[in-house]
């Protein structure tokens, strides 16, 4: 698959089927993201592939961050609601939690470490779209708790940058649509014309 084809093609897929990827599918996924760039080459990536029961202990984890939020978690409605939290890493076969491990060059920063985390993953979910296989990219605050960086072992100075859910597609991709170029690129070809940006 030509890339600008995989890029303008490529849809978040969350409803996937149950059958399990071959390993060394999994394996052309991740290597895709470490071929990412990344300042100084530290490469500040770390890949956890969660599969079969393992997904448990991540739906733990995200009923102890949901509870949090909660004023009576043993209510009946409430319970429900846990119920269901504990049910998501179950919706694909792979989940591939992607965490950010920053180098300890000091000339790295932290938010360029971060920038490659992000180009790996945006791989990633290309390789998997030319692979046949969807992907979606699920992050939000419960990705960010404390109790998630310790179920993965991760340091103070470590993130999780996201959770890539994979599986075979049980649909085709939507049509996408972008905003024009027009309106998010301004081009610039004289210095004073800087002026104008102020």
């Amino acid at each position: 698959m030509d890339v600008l084809e995989a890029i303008r093609s490529r849809r978040s897929i969350g409803l996937v089927k149950e059958n399990p990827l071959e390993k060394e599918t999994i394996e052309k996924i991740i290597e895709a993201g470490t071929w990412a760039p990344s300042h100084y080459r530290t490469e500040p990536w770390h890949f956890f592939v969660i599969e079969g029961e393992a997904r448990k202990a991540l739906g733990n984890a995200l009923v102890e961050i949901a509870k949090e939020e909660m004023d009576d978690p043993t209510s009946e409605t409430n319970q429900k609601k846990l119920e269901k939290v504990a049910e998501k890493p179950f919706r694909a076969p792979v989940i591939i939690t992607v965490a950010i491990r920053p180098s300890d060059n000091p000339k790295a920063l932290k938010l360029e470490e971060a920038g490659a985390v992000y180009a790996a993953i945006q791989n990633m979910l290309l390789a998997a779209h030319g692979l046949g296989v969807a992907g979606y990219w699920r992050t939000g605050a419960p990705a960010y708790h404390p109790t998630m960086k310790k179920l993965f072992g991760l340091g103070d100075h470590e993130e999780i940058a996201g959770f890539l859910y994979f599986g075979y597609p049980k649909r085709e991709p939507h049509e996408g649509k972008r905003r024009p170029l027009t309106e998010v690129t301004t081009w610039l070809t004289e210095e004073n014309e800087f002026e104008t940006l102020i």
